[in-house]
């Protein structure tokens, strides 16, 4: 509501409608649940079906949404209409259910992908995207009308509402991009069902070098597309066995993605890998940069308990040529092995 527009029989067009006299309801939107109403409202459904959601469930469906109440609804009727068992629905149904939202591209989450073709959606999200600029960088009226979406929150920074929507813009915004990846995720599994992490970076790097001028012209998040296309990449060969996480935000420098993918012989055990991505930007130094982003890149480690790390290394400093872009490096952090991917 807060973009109104008047029309004028008169002049025969549309006005802003900023007259003193006219009055403009204010920007109004459903508010997110606090923790202890999402799991009241989930204990009214226990209540009226007996379908019990645990603990671990509860925490897990506020820890996705953060409260945003279509979101809330839709991961809790997803998961209890895929429960085959009339028990306890746990945190692994939850994960479950959050998927099948996202592949089904539900009505919801299709209608976020027309908003982020937005400019002014667009001018704020990208810097979120490429970890870039500060907060006094944006657009004060582009991002309260980003607020007011429900998209961002600003909560001592500006950041992606929730983990769903943190997984969905970048995996909206590279849909075709994943569709067209003529690549296979029994490619990168070796015989006892591992994930061959560095075997998939080495083949992106061959991808983005063939591919770069394609998808650098006709993506409109030019700042942020090599991060995309490699989340697009990852994403259709993690998708098959796994689950790829995303972490990113303003001014943060760098995107975190992490790999878990089930452990050979044991469906239980869940590896880990941390890839680490970073920008050269222009007059800034490689070597610094990747200085930088090792020390990161162990820290990341260290956090998840991952038992491989990634620095990916996006040059993007003009006049540099793919033979100097393109390298594979080992180091060493903290007492950590790290592979650095030059791109």
């Amino acid at each position: 509501m807060r973009d109104y527009r008047i029309f004028s029989s008169t002049d025969n067009s549309y006005t802003a409608g900023r007259s003193a006299f006219n009055i403009k309801a204010k920007s109004l939107r459903l508010g997110d649940f606090t923790e202890i109403e999402v799991r009241a409202l989930l204990a009214q459904h226990e209540a009226e079906k007996g379908q019990k959601f645990g603990d671990g469930a509860l925490a897990r469906i506020w820890e996705l949404t953060r409260g945003q109440p279509w979101l809330v609804n839709a991961l809790a009727a997803e998961a209890c209409s895929a429960s085959e068992v009339e028990g306890c629905i746990d945190a692994v149904a939850i994960d479950d259910a959050k998927e099948a939202l996202i592949l089904a591209r539900a009505t919801h989450l299709d209608k976020l992908a027309d908003k982020l073709r937005e400019d002014r959606v667009r001018r704020i999200v990208e810097p979120l995207l490429a970890g870039s600029g500060a907060p006094g960088d944006l657009p004060p009226d582009d991002l309260d009308y980003v607020v007011d979406l429900g998209l961002v929150r600003i909560d001592g920074s500006v950041e992606i509402a929730n983990p769903i929507y943190r997984e969905v813009v970048p995996r909206q915004l590279t849909y075709l991009m994943e569709r067209f990846i003529p690549h296979r995720t029994a490619w990168y599994v070796d015989a006892e069902g591992n994930l061959e992490v560095a075997k998939l970076l080495e083949a992106f790097q061959v991808y983005l070098r063939e591919n770069a001028e394609h998808w650098a012209d006709r993506f409109g998040y030019g700042e942020a597309w090599p991060q995309l296309l490699l989340q697009a990449f990852l994403q259709r060969i993690v998708n098959a066995g796994g689950r790829l996480e995303r972490e990113y935000g303003l001014g943060r420098g760098r995107t975190d993605l992490l790999i878990r993918w089930p452990g050979s012989g044991d469906p239980t055990r869940v590896r880990s890998h941390v890839i680490e991505c970073k920008v050269v930007r222009q007059g800034r130094s490689a070597e610094g940069t990747i200085r930088t982003g090792l020390a990161q890149t162990a820290r990341y480690m260290d956090r998840c308990r991952a038992e491989s790390g990634h620095l990916v290394i996006f040059d993007g400093r003009q006049g540099r040529t793919w033979q100097l872009r393109l390298f594979r490096r080992s180091e060493t952090e903290a007492g950590k092995a790290i592979t650095v991917w030059g791109m």
